[in-house]
C-alpha cells in the first residue's frame, strides 16, 4: 500500500492520477490482480472517466454543481460544504481497477481521477494492490 499526496488548486477540479497509479503498479511487480484507489477525505472522491476530451471534466463538474449547488438556503452543516459531501458520495470515495499483464485494465479513453470538491487543499489517497 502507498499513500499518495496531492495539492489541489481549485474548489472543484478533477486531477488525473492514472500515471501515478500505473507507476506504483510497475514498481510492485504485480502482473495480474487489481488496484484499489481510495480518497482519504469526505469531500474528495475517485472516479474513472474519459481522459481524451477536456470538456468532459468541465461538463462533469458543471453538472454536479447544478445538482448540488454550493449555496443552498436549507443546508444546515456548519462548515458550509454540504455540496462537497454530496458530490463525494455521488462519485464514490474509491475505485477498483483490474491489472492485466502488468498494466491497468482501462478502456481506450478511460483515466482515473481524484475529484476535489472543497479545495484548494492538501489531499491524500491510498493505493492498494492485490494480486500476484
Amino acid at each position: 500500500m502507498k499513500i499518495m499526496e496531492l495539492e489541489t488548486r481549485k474548489r472543484d477540479e478533477m486531477i488525473e492520477v492514472t500515471d501515478r497509479v500505473q507507476e506504483f503498479v510497475n514498481k510492485s511487480g504485480i502482473i495480474n490482480g487489481a488496484v484499489i484507489i481510495q480518497s482519504l477525505h469526505t469531500t474528495a472522491g475517485i472516479t474513472v472517466n474519459e481522459n481524451a476530451d477536456p470538456d468532459v471534466k468541465t461538463d462533469f463538474m458543471r453538472r454536479l454543481d447544478e445538482v448540488y449547488p454550493w449555496n443552498h438556503t436549507k443546508d444546515l452543516h456548519g462548515e458550509g460544504n454540504t455540496a462537497a459531501h454530496l458530490k463525494t458520495s455521488t462519485t464514490g470515495h474509491s475505485q477498483t481497477v483490474l491489472i492485466k499483464d502488468g498494466r491497468l485494465l482501462l478502456g481506450t479513453w478511460q483515466g482515473i481521477y481524484f475529484c476535489e470538491f472543497d479545495g484548494p487543499r492538501h489531499r491524500k489517497m491510498a493505493v492498494q494492490i492485490l494480486g500476484s
